[in-house]
């Protein structure tokens, strides 16, 4: 259970949570909640431990270079005050920590998806896996029954519309990044597409009580739940909820309705099992929390005279009402004659239960705790980096292409191509032969199992891909959050985060021990979403940016930038910092605005930078004068 608070946290243990994660204030990817600060945290853990219960702590954020001392002695004062595992994101941390004798989990925003992703994860000593939201149940089932790790799943609370970890689209519009802890929800705003207008990125909440069974004989281990934000009454439905569900003697139906009623009413912005059973994970109606749905309400002169619910309504329970947007709420004090109390045009109008009678009796049986300041104990403890003489190059032009049209257009301009993997793709490794230029077939972004692919150089984007074909010359995509120079150099090129300025780009290549690439062209991918039924097409924002959805051969969907980032005025900095390759994404691109590109940048014609503007139409630096 989740617990942003001490309040929460009181809430948890009393609901008969097993476990509690919370987290610092630094590090952890809820940075919006209260959090514990150092001292609490002992505190936190000491009152856990009398209960009976255990305590993660959460350091599943990226890190930059210049924090990684900060990071680590973090992480050397949990072990010292016995929490019992942190939660993790950042591969360049997890290769700080092998001496540290603290327990591993692999936060979801890792990216676990496949059982190589484990099997790699158990050789860097992690203990648990909590896998990739994205997964279905029976994908689940396999990847447990050819492993023997813990497996963790999530099954309640709020839903990413991007595959975990993937999402730059608070970051690279707002400069907030998820990755960071500092997620602005533009998931949760108003958009258009060619399906209508709506919040269609906006997810219906996780809730997959019923699915307990399914899930313990998939073979997962332990359940979890969203809410580091949440308030203390519904950290404490849910912990009851899910521990009566879990101890239940009815093995087919384990779920108390009473207890799934206050869970819809306590936060609802509609439930779903997400991608449990490969359903549509969105609510496009509205974003925000209504409560529990009743129904329709008809009212003449404020008086309710027509209900189309039959479920009684309490002293107590509140009531909010919408046509379309909300025209008010009230609490109901007598149920025989509902009148409302404040000006309300007659009419028939959606009704939701934002307040249950019980609510505020359940409140006050939570205990009031005091959270004991305990100072920890402290211990120096110094990353293990070492420092790298990069020479200065002149970086190759590597091109990602998905056209044969584009392909023909560039071959003969580009070091290295990297093709989508489409219907084209045989056809472009005999084109890329004869002109004797390397091609690196671009892996599919999710692989729950791995595909066949042609004996060739591959582009991975997550440590299974990487595990699962580590005897050739593997590129490794900005997705796999390259974001410090203690990530191991085992690929043979990888692609640094495009959250990074370039003073952290230095900084990174200035330790890092492998060859590396910087995207200096394109429009970068904002969300991948495994959502089937987003269509392909544009996302317009309340600004009128359009966003490009494209969908790949497997069906997900990939958001992309309204504009293109351009760093061609920067190339010398970066051959200075000894990067040795230029990436170039020209994928759904027009052969001729393919060509002038490729020629642009690999004469690095400064006079042509207008030309440049005027063929992608807006352009952008991304983050690399500002970072993260």
């Amino acid at each position: 259970m989740p617990a942003g608070s001490a309040e929460a946290l009181s809430a948890a243990v009393l609901g008969g949570a097993d476990a509690v994660y919370m987290g610092g204030k630094r590090f952890g990817a809820r940075s919006f909640a209260s959090n514990f600060n150092d001292d609490e945290l002992a505190g936190a853990l000491a009152y856990l431990h009398d209960h009976d219960v255990k305590g993660y702590v959460t350091v599943n954020t990226l890190v930059k270079d210049s924090e990684m001392d900060e990071a680590l002695q973090f992480i050397a004062m949990l072990e010292d005050i016995d929490a019992d595992a942190v939660i993790i994101q950042d591969k360049g941390l997890l290769e700080e920590l092998r001496d540290f004798k603290i327990p591993l989990h692999a936060s979801t925003q890792m990216g676990i998806h496949n059982s190589e992703g484990l099997e790699w994860a158990r050789g860097k000593g992690i203990s648990r896996a909590i896998l990739a939201r994205e997964l279905s149940i029976d994908e689940i089932g396999d990847i447990a029954s050819r492993s023997d790790m813990e497996l963790e799943v999530f099954v309640h609370g709020a839903l990413c519309y991007s595959v975990s970890g993937q999402c730059l689209f608070s970051s690279m519009l707002g400069g907030r990044s998820g990755n960071r802890g500092s997620c602005a929800q533009p998931c949760r705003k108003m958009y258009s597409t060619s399906q209508g207008k709506g919040y269609m990125l906006s997810t219906s909440d996780l809730e997959c009580i019923h699915l307990l069974p399914r899930l313990r004989d998939a073979g997962v281990t332990s359940v979890k739940v969203e809410g580091r934000m949440r308030n203390p009454l519904y950290v404490y439905l849910v912990a009851r909820a899910y521990s009566r569900a879990l101890k239940s003697e009815n093995v087919e139906d384990p779920v108390n309705e009473r207890d799934l009623e206050l869970l819809r009413t306590v936060f609802n912005r509609g439930h779903s099992t997400g991608h449990m059973e490969g359903t549509d994970v969105r609510q496009t109606c509205f974003a925000d929390n209504r409560g529990l749905p009743i129904g329709e309400m008809t009212f003449k002169d404020k008086r309710l005279v027509r209900r189309s619910d039959s479920r009684r309504l309490n002293v107590g329970d509140g009531i909010s009402l919408y046509n379309p947007g909300k025209a008010g709420g009230f609490k109901v004090t007598n149920p025989d004659d509902i009148l409302v109390p404040f000006e309300l045009p007659d009419g028939t109008y959606d009704a939701y239960r934002s307040n249950d009678w019980e609510f505020a009796s359940i409140l006050s049986s939570i205990p009031k705790i005091e959270i004991e300041v305990k100072a920890p104990p402290r211990r120096s403890v110094k990353s293990t980096r070492k420092s790298n003489v990069r020479q200065p190059v002149r970086g190759e032009l590597s091109v990602y292409l998905s056209s044969l049209r584009s392909l023909e257009a560039v071959i003969d301009l580009c070091d290295r191509v990297y093709f989508e993997d489409n219907r084209h793709l045989a056809e472009a490794v005999d084109i890329c032969a004869d002109a004797g230029v390397e091609i690196a077939p671009i892996m599919p972004r999710f692989t729950p199992r791995m595909p066949e692919l042609p004996e060739l150089p591959l582009m991975v984007h997550d440590p299974g891909q990487a595990s699962a074909f580590a005897g050739r010359r593997l590129f490794g995509s900005h997705h796999l959050n390259l974001f410090n120079s203690r990530n191991p150099a085992d690929l043979y090129q990888q692609t640094i985060s495009p959250e990074l300025s370039s003073s952290e780009i230095s900084s990174l290549a200035s330790g890092f021990h492998g060859r590396l690439e910087v995207m200096v062209f394109g429009r970068t991918e904002l969300m991948v979403t495994r959502d089937p039924t987003l269509e392909e097409g544009s996302l317009v924002d309340g600004k009128g940016y359009r966003f490009p959805i494209n969908k790949d051969r497997a069906g997900m969907a990939h958001i992309l930038n309204s504009a293109d980032t351009v760093l061609l005025e920067h190339l010398g900095d970066l051959d200075a910092m000894g990067i040795e390759s230029h990436g170039i994404d020209l994928r759904r691109r027009p052969a001729d605005l393919s060509r002038s590109v490729m020629e642009i940048f690999s004469e690095r014609d400064m006079d042509r930078r207008r030309e440049v503007r005027k063929l992608c139409g807006k352009v952008t630096y991304g983050h690399f004068n500002r970072g993260v």
